[in-house]
């Protein structure tokens, strides 16, 4: 079964505690406060009638859609942005998360943009940046550093080789081509990295966003190329991982601070019973052109529960 999490608009939802933490706070930080808050607000929704008289626990706060089980339901017939698209600029980003196959990512990367496109009520986004697991930005030297990343589990994955990041590309390039996506861009890439991935690439990244771990400045090498190469370099203080396994089975499984969603035990009937994978988080933002306002931001998480999937 595969469960789609979602945090609505945190703009305007969620309370003080979630649109007000200090730009310093890392993205993972306010997506799982921003998920907890919105699965909350749910329950609590549903859990009082009309008078105020406390109900029996009801599950209609899901809305159960195929195979997809959306956490809380999400009512994709309300009116998403306040304005005419032409007066937004709308950017995504979409994380591969470490573990996954990279054999997924086509059907991942559409399922995210989809679930965007739906939400904001709009045909296309303006940029797409895309985070690879395990590519971590070294702004002393500039250098290709590929770590290991370790996951809650104890295991570890490699980060991604090259031959997977071109593969991966192509199926953007896909996207941009069906007019869903009028611009790409990546994450952590060095001079070095950059260059050798723009060679092999139809419709070249226009951004390069990088995180500076609270200090430095961007190595000049990388702004002498950017420059060259017109691709813009942004900031960041997102989280390689940004939801791991384990977080995800505290905000979905029983206890004062999850869902219900997932069975107390394997043996148990309270819940969905199965290993939880979480497979990919997504973070769109719309901004109106002409204040500089975000007047959309939220996050989509996908994660599979049951027998684990072959690749």
């Amino acid at each position: 079964m595969k469960l789609i999490l979602s945090t609505s608009n945190i703009m305007t939802s969620g309370g003080p505690s979630v649109i007000r933490q200090p730009s310093t706070f890392k993205s993972n930080v306010e997506l799982v406060n921003s998920l907890r808050a919105n699965i909350q607000t749910a329950q609590q929704s549903t859990a009082t009638t009309s008078n105020g008289t406390s109900t029996e626990h009801s599950a209609s706060w899901t809305r159960k859609d195929d195979d997809a089980l959306y956490i809380p339901a999400v009512d994709f017939s309300q009116r998403g942005l306040a304005e005419e698209r032409s007066q937004y600029d709308i950017t995504v980003k979409l994380f591969y998360l470490p573990g996954i196959p990279i054999s997924r990512r086509c059907a991942h990367t559409k399922q995210a943009i989809d679930l965007v496109l739906k939400e904001l009520h709009v045909d296309s986004i303006d940029l797409l940046i895309v985070s690879f697991p395990g590519i971590l930005f070294d702004a002393e030297d500039d250098s290709e550093e590929e770590e290991v990343s370790s996951v809650d589990d104890g295991s570890e994955e490699q980060s991604d080789d090259f031959d997977s990041l071109v593969q991966t590309w192509r199926s953007l390039e896909s996207l941009y081509d069906q007019g869903k996506i009028s611009q790409l861009g990546v994450a952590e890439f060095g001079s070095e990295r950059l260059a050798r991935f723009l060679e092999h690439t139809r419709v070249k990244p226009s951004v390069d966003q990088i995180n500076l771990k609270d200090c430095c400045v961007v190595p000049k090498s990388l702004i002498l190329y950017a420059k060259q190469e017109k691709i813009d370099l942004l900031t960041h203080n997102d989280c390689n991982d940004i939801l791991p396994v384990g977080t995800t089975r505290e905000l979905l499984g029983p206890g004062e601070r999850g869902a219900g969603i997932l069975a107390s035990t394997a043996d148990a009937q309270d819940g969905v019973q199965g290993d939880i994978e979480t497979q990919w988080v997504v973070k769109y933002t719309a901004v109106v052109k002409d204040r500089g306002v975000v007047e959309n931001k939220g996050y989509f998480a996908l994660a599979d529960v049951g027998s684990c999937v072959e690749p």
